[in-house]
């Protein structure tokens, strides 16, 4: 599974990166950063659970 970052709907609350600082991180510019766009081996609930909470709906998962 892939991460896709819609970076003009992203406002870089942070959410996720809370959920999955390993994943995500906002910039001192606060734009999103994607560690990695592959969701990391048996994380995928806790990477969709990161996804779902995005108020902007930024984020998206899709299949390989």
């Amino acid at each position: 599974m892939k991460i896709l970052l819609d970076r003009a709907k992203c406002t870089g609350l942070g959410i996720c990166e809370s959920m999955a600082p390993d994943v995500f991180e906002v910039d001192d510019d606060g734009a999103l950063v994607l560690r990695t766009d592959a969701v990391p081996e048996g994380r995928l609930a806790e990477i969709e659970a990161a996804v779902t909470s995005c108020p902007t709906e930024a984020l998206r998962l899709a299949g390989e």
